[in-house]
């Protein structure tokens, strides 16, 4: 029974992939990636049919299995071929060779085990050679076969899946086949009769990819490559072992097991020694740039790190200097590096150090030709060129001080240069295995290092402008308060001038020190103003009564010039109270300062469409339009010859500070009415619930 399910199942197994191979034949659009496709499913029909009249082990299966592996390579290597055009996936090609060769010598076993059936010691070691080299081309294939997928473009993917799923299946099941066979002795008959039905059961996944196209794509991938490499590496591993074990079986005795307890003890040393060596680690990437990539660096993944390495600022994240180096460091695979930032007169300094075992070294002078050497050609120093105290480069001997030269871990010197300018130079210290500068070294510093000087030239410009900030805060600041003192001198030298006729009325004895303790309390009110956290203490809006704020204003201002106010004094707003006080202030000096004497300045209070409005009108020389539009709200523009030119600017900024807004309406000859609008509260009632609050 066996039998005939072995046969009919390879029979249609024959049958299909002859259907597929012509399917193919008669849809072929000239791609040179069908040749071998169609070649793989021709061999797979007359494999299968080999297989279901022959033992697995004839010299004709094992031809045809070969040629079956083949061609499936030789089509996913084509694939890969085509995505690799500027050579860079040596170690994944140098993968496939391996295969190939392995593949080869399957078939020169496979040629000659039939002459040896009548030997049995000798067939049974060609057999287990045969099932041995089955096993690695399965595994190599599976690795070759995820590798490929792996590196799919995301279009690709959707038409690549059932193919490579195919391929995937039927070496898995061939992997799992040589793997019992081989360590069963050939008890696997039962697989071998399988083996039909499941070729059968992946022609579907064929007949689906070649549906969907065969625009495969891939896009080539360090790391997948690297992976594959390994896995290669572990598999290669596990074969000598398998064949090793073998062999001590075949020789039996004493030998044997001194054998295996030799491999053991020196597998087990190698482990001890190599794998918790940060040198041999850094050895063996070495090796693996010069000898199996055809780049040293993989230039996105070090560009990602690079950027995510400077940018990674937090609560607790190093200063960017710090990360700087870090980032440079991590890029060579140094242990440590210094920042050295440049000053007047080509003098550095150092400014930050991450795990450098010469930590923020003295810096002295004489390092100034070799920098203007470094920023003129934008050069990557390298210090194991440095002899005699002296930097050989570009048919000229350069000087290096000796305080640079005999850094002792030193191996790189990564020059930052903004705008064409030298601002610093990055000392990497070596890497675990010491090695020599290339050309790809230098040239990914140089770019990594202009890229860093942008970063630290954006931080400095940052800080600077922060600097500025704060000093134009203090400076708006200042102008307001000298505006507010000069409004103070003016009050207090009519006083002055008052006191000479009126010195002996007991009124203006009591009026006059009224307005001496006044101006006492608003010029230690601008010396508050001043301090660096006067912008924190200003007070939040609150509803506030109008009426009061626009009495004492015209209080203090009727001693100088006639006041007259008139509205609904019962008014509440939501004000910061001394803010508007000191900007009605300005507002109401400024009215009084264009208007002629005796003419009456008003304060009017009303509401307006749930905003508390307060004018302040004149009489006086009034403001061209053009004025008022331009210049009215810029400080230092006033049409008063002896003006600041602040009161208005002032007046404005503090009003929108507690949300308000204040607008003006002017004609020349005939006055000006300034107009303030705040947000209303709704009655006094809210201000005693607050004064109750407090």
């Amino acid at each position: 029974m066996l039998g005939l399910v072995t046969l009919w199942s390879h029979l249609l197994a024959a049958a299909l992939y002859g259907a597929l191979a012509i399917f193919q034949l008669r849809h072929w659009n000239g791609d040179a990636r069908n040749r071998p496709l169609v070649t793989a499913f021709a061999t797979v029909s007359v494999w299968a049919i080999f297989l279901g009249f022959l033992d697995g082990y004839d010299m004709l299966p094992q031809l045809a299995e070969s040629a079956r592996n083949l061609a499936f390579l030789d089509f996913m290597y084509g694939i890969m071929r085509e995505a690799d055009a500027d050579g860079s996936q040596r170690a994944v090609k140098a993968v496939y060779a391996a295969v190939a060769a392995v593949v080869g010598l399957q078939i020169a076993v496979g040629g000659i085990m039939a002459q040896f059936r009548g030997q049995p010691l000798a067939f049974e070691a060609l057999v287990a050679t045969s099932q041995l080299f089955g096993l690695t081309i399965a595994a190599g294939a599976l690795i070759l076969v995820h590798n490929l997928y792996g590196q799919a473009a995301p279009a690709s993917r959707a038409m690549l899946k059932f193919p490579m799923l195919a391929l995937a299946a039927m070496w898995a099941y061939d992997l799992h086949l040589y793997t019992v066979d081989y360590f069963t002795r050939g008890l696997a008959g039962d697989l071998h009769a399988m083996r039909g039905a499941v070729l059968a059961m992946i022609v579907p996944l064929f007949a689906w990819g070649l549906k969907q196209g065969t625009t495969w794509k891939i896009q080539l991938s360090r790391a997948a490559t690297f992976q594959s490499v390994s896995l290669i590496g572990i598999l290669g591993y596990l074969i000598v072992m398998m064949s090793a074990s073998r062999a001590m079986e075949l020789v039996g005795g004493d030998w044997g097991r001194a054998a295996e307890l030799g491999i053991i003890l020196v597998m087990t040393g190698i482990a001890i020694v190599l794998l918790p060596s940060g040198r041999a680690r850094a050895w063996l990437r070495v090796f693996l740039a010069k000898h199996v990539f055809e780049h040293r660096y993989d230039y996105r993944r070090e560009w990602l790190r690079f950027t995510d390495t400077i940018g990674r600022e937090g609560r607790d994240g190093a200063p960017l200097e710090v990360r700087i180096v870090k980032a440079l460091a991590d890029i060579g695979g140094a242990e440590g590096g210094l920042l050295l930032l440049a000053g007047d007169n080509y003098r550095l300094s150092a400014a930050a150090s991450w795990n450098a075992g010469t930590e923020h070294a003295a810096c002295g002078p004489g390092a100034e030709a070799l920098l203007r050497f470094i920023e003129a050609e934008a050069w990557v120093l390298d210090f194991d060129r440095i002899a005699g105290g002296a930097l050989e480069a570009k048919d000229q001997r350069i000087p290096v001080p000796a305080w640079l030269a005999g850094m002792e871990h030193a191996w790189a010197g990564v020059p930052l240069i903004h705008a064409g300018k030298l601002v610093g130079l990055v000392i990497l210290e070596h890497p675990s295995f010491r090695r020599t500068l290339d050309w790809e070294d230098i040239d990914l510093f140089r770019t990594a290092g202009i890229q860093a000087a942008s970063y630290l030239a954006e931080a400095r410009g940052q800080q600077a402008l922060a600097d500025a900030r704060r000093f134009d805060e203090f400076n708006r600041r200042f102008a307001f308060i000298l505006h507010d003192i000069k409004n103070l001198v003016s009050q207090l030298s009519l006083v002055t001038r008052n006191a000479e006729r009126h010195a002996n009325n007991p009124e203006f004895r009591a009026d006059m020190i009224a307005t001496l303790q006044g101006s006492v309390r608003k010029m230690n009110d601008l010396l508050v103003r001043l301090s660096p956290g006067a912008a924190r203490l200003a007070e939040p809006p609150r509803a506030a009564a109008i009426g009061p704020i626009v009495e004492a204003v015209a209080a203090a201002k009727k001693s100088a010039h006639p006041v007259a106010i008139s509205g609904d004094m019962a008014l509440v707003a939501l004000a910061d109270a001394a803010a508007l006080e000191q900007a009605l202030g300005h507002l109401v000096q400024n009215a009084i300062d264009a208007s002629e004497a005796g003419v009456p300045v008003e304060l009017r209070v009303f509401e307006s469409g749930g905003d508390v409005a307060i004018e302040v009108i004149d009489r006086g020389r009034g403001m061209s339009g053009e004025f008022v539009r331009s210049r009215l709200f810029q400080p230092f523009a006033s049409t008063k010859e002896s003006g600041f030119g602040i009161g208005a600017y002032e007046a404005r900024t503090l009003i929108r500070a507690m949300g308000g807004r204040l607008e003006v309406e002017s004609a020349e000859g005939e006055g000006t009415c300034f107009t303030i609008f705040l947000p209303g509260a709704a009655t006094r009632s809210q201000i005693n619930i607050e004064r109750m609050r407090a």
